[in-house]
């Protein structure tokens, strides 16, 4: 196992690229499941997540090859519809093999999900949106078991208690796809990372109507042919280059990154003082004046990203002045709280906010990461730390930031990896 060492206090300048959407790439893999033909996926990151959807894929009897950032799927002749405990435990977005199964198989075993550990993440839409479909569903021995020879479009709403789900709506629209009829899903989510799932499908032949919209219409098809496709950008890794920028007074220009996809993030920076605007195939973050506190809520897409939550708290926790950070997704997202105290933060939990107030620096110190987002969080604030940090369990960071060290490394920062003793 690795950690991740950190001796902060280092600005940050220059280029950085951005990698594919590691949310976008994973359902996209699977829809290729929903055709016997040859699908081309470019852009793909080299994370520790993608590889267990290939090796998901390739359980399944698929056939998978892999040239760099660009992935060639045969789904050809494959007749397996079970995933198993050993490789869906690990990662919570496996369950997107869900519907593409029950729509090409008409059954699928997929094992309850795993990932990383930020409250209770129910599959409850999932199965709401799969049973309007006509499949009968049912949980046994830790699988869900689904059966779909009578796969019918079908009215579907997917609001849930804290809104939209993006892996639900992927699923339902997978199976949709090849159901008899017409299927509409209200409150669909529509982030970027389903706008790009969608448009995949339509190049694959779907017929969907009203992309981008939280109502989709899907007209089923027969059957659906292989298609190449680019993944977009990671929103997420980038908002955290943007604030890496931030927090370090840099200034960091971020290659391959699509503004208007983390709008809610740089209005919200640019209201703080950072100076946040287009630049050539990109965003160039800099930090020109005394950046203000700032309150945020996370939402649905587009507003404010859980996923970038801790991140943001990290600077203002160095901010001055008092911010207030209200969780409206998960909220029990704050487990990296501890860690920051750990490094001198000041931040109080009530309920789902965190109260935040400024301080002059933080120092140094071992740290966990408790999952994805919080790895990244606790690495910010080792680059602009007093003194070493050693981020522990960083196979958590392994599973969304591709290269992380190296693209630091190159920024400035003074990072590098070692194993646990």
């Amino acid at each position: 196992m690795d950690k991740l060492v950190i001796e902060g206090g280092r600005r940050l300048e220059g280029t950085v690229k951005i990698s594919g959407a590691k949310n976008a790439c994973l359902p996209i893999l699977a829809a290729t499941l929903l055709s016997d033909e040859r699908s081309v996926i470019k852009n793909v990151p080299a994370l520790r997540d993608m590889s267990t959807m290939l090796k998901i894929l390739k359980n399944l009897g698929v056939r998978v090859q892999q040239d760099g950032s660009t992935i060639t799927v045969e789904p050809a002749g494959y007749k397996k519809y079970v995933a198993p405990y050993e490789l869906v435990s690990t990662m919570r977005a496996s369950v997107c093999v869900l519907g593409p199964l029950i729509g090409k198989q008409k059954k699928a075993e997929v094992s309850f999900p795993g990932g990383c550990i930020i409250g209770p993440r129910p599959i409850d839409l999932h199965m709401k949106g799969l049973k309007a479909l006509g499949v009968d569903i049912k949980v046994e021995r830790g699988y869900i078991v689904a059966d779909a020879k009578n796969l019918k479009g079908s009215n579907v709403y997917l609001g849930g208690h804290f809104g939209s789900s993006v892996l639900a709506t992927g699923n339902t629209m997978m199976a949709a796809v090849l159901a008899k009829g017409t299927t509409v899903i209200e409150n669909a989510a529509c982030e970027p990372e389903v706008v790009d799932l969608t448009n995949f499908l339509i190049k694959m032949g779907a017929r969907i109507e009203g992309v981008a919209t939280h109502r989709l219409v899907i007209e089923g098809v027969k059957k659906l042919h292989g298609a190449e496709h680019s993944v977009i950008s990671d929103r997420i890794e980038a908002g955290t280059y943007i604030l890496a920028a931030a927090i370090t007074k840099g200034d960091i220009t971020l290659e391959g990154v699509a503004l208007e996809h983390i709008v809610a993030l740089t209005d919200k920076l640019a209201e703080a003082g950072l100076e946040v605007k287009k630049a050539h195939d990109g965003i160039r973050a800099r930090y020109a004046r005394k950046l203000r506190p700032m309150d945020v809520t996370t939402l649905p897409y587009p507003g404010f990203p859980t996923d970038m939550q801790a991140q943001f708290m990290s600077l203002m926790a160095v901010t001055d002045g008092i911010s207030v950070i209200t969780e409206k997704i998960y909220p029990e997202r704050f487990i990296h709280i501890s860690e920051l105290a750990r490094m001198g933060a000041d931040i109080l939990l009530e309920g789902a906010s965190a109260i935040v107030k400024g301080v002059k620096g933080l120092s140094g110190a071992p740290v966990m990461a408790s999952d994805l987002r919080a790895s990244a969080a606790l690495v910010l604030a080792g680059l602009v730390a007093k003194g070493r940090t050693d981020v522990h369990r960083i196979y958590h960071l392994d599973r969304g930031y591709e290269d992380i060290e190296k693209k630091l490394l190159k920024l400035g920062a003074k990072v590098w990896r070692e194993k646990e003793k």
